[in-house]
């Protein structure tokens, strides 16, 4: 409970949160103030973020190639297969699952969720793979789902289904990571089936349309005690209901093949679809999102070459140094490869 000296105190700090992509209505009592956003605080920064997203946008599209923008533009995601050279695919693929290096992992539900930064060591160790992710067509679609120039976070990701005690996995609830566009990107280095923990996407649902930000009026007025605790702290659920009253059509399970790329903005309503058997899957995962009000397109120091590849070892440090303060929920589990058994 904070202290009448502690709200004075970290009033003016909640008070510049406004102009950044915070995002709690727990944690900000301003974000979070029925007041305030019945009066149109929570809509306004959602039409500002989204406004400045589109003009960042407009100025990066020259660059992606058209089919992919259109695509991306239309559904919220683009999903690209073969984007690695057939007769070079095989040998990539080879590389990173037989690659050793530290991991962490982190268990929601029965799901395990191991996470190997692809930092100077794995680069060196895998020129291809620095190849691939400075590709000028794949920056370029990175750059613009982003709306930032900026690197984005790299890992080789493996997510473990069945792997152990049962329970609520919050990934497989459809859901939006905040009120305003960010990056994450799959390169599936296996097939994925429809029934194997597909990435989940509802079409058209990145769009701040007029039924999605009454959407957003009305959530902003529940009390953030009374509701889910990842919708009370940003990252809002969404039912089939809602996704009706927003006009938009159920989730669209995405199975591919290996070998295919999918890019996605994150606000738009999104899930890992059920896993029916156990099993694995392996991707380089890439991540990014910025302060959704900047109106510049780089500017992010952190991606200068020689700095951006590091970024994962010191963020894993800091959260390890400051555990007790702000929670660590990826545990080191030695050195492994993406497929190694999980612990």
């Amino acid at each position: 409970m904070v202290t009448m000296i502690g709200k004075v105190l970290l009033g003016p700090l909640w008070l510049l949160q406004l102009a950044t992509g915070a995002k709690s209505f727990l944690d900000n009592p301003l974000i979070g103030s029925r007041r305030l956003n019945r009066h149109g605080l929570h809509l306004g920064r959602t039409r500002l973020a989204d406004a400045m997203s589109r003009w960042r946008r407009r100025r990066l599209a020259r660059d992606v190639p058209p089919a992919w923008r259109e695509a991306f533009d239309r559904d919220g995601f683009v999903v690209i297969p073969d984007i690695v050279p057939l007769d070079q695919f095989p040998a990539l693929r080879d590389a990173i699952l037989t690659y050793q290096g530290p991991a962490r992992e982190m268990q929601q539900g029965d799901a395990i969720t191991r996470r190997m930064a692809v930092d100077p060591v794995m680069l060196q160790a895998i020129p291809a793979l620095r190849t691939l992710l400075e590709r000028r067509d794949i920056v370029a679609l990175l750059h613009y789902a982003a709306s930032f120039r900026t690197t984005p976070l790299h890992y080789i990701q493996t997510i473990v289904a069945h792997a152990g005690s049962a329970g609520p996995d919050p990934q497989e609830v459809l859901h939006a990571d905040s009120f305003h566009s960010s990056l994450k990107s799959w390169l599936f280095l296996n097939p994925v089936a429809a029934d194997g923990g597909p990435f989940c996407y509802v079409p058209g649902s990145h769009r701040f349309t007029p039924e999605r930000l009454a959407w957003e009026k009305r959530r902003s007025l529940a009390d953030p005690r009374a509701i889910d605790r990842l919708s009370a702290r940003g990252s809002p659920r969404v039912t089939s209901a809602d996704l009706d009253a927003m006009k938009l059509p159920p989730a669209q399970a995405v199975a591919v093949p290996g070998n295919t790329l999918v890019v996605a903005d994150m606000a738009g309503f999104h899930a890992r679809g059920a896993s029916v058997h156990a099993g694995e899957r392996v991707e380089i995962w890439s991540y990014a999102r910025r302060n959704p009000y900047l109106p510049w397109l780089g500017g992010d120091l952190l991606s200068l070459p020689g700095l951006a590849e590091r970024r994962v070892g010191w963020l894993w440090a800091f959260r390890d140094r400051f555990e007790a303060r702000i929670g660590q929920p990826w545990r080191p589990v030695g050195v492994r490869t993406p497929i190694d058994s999980q612990s």
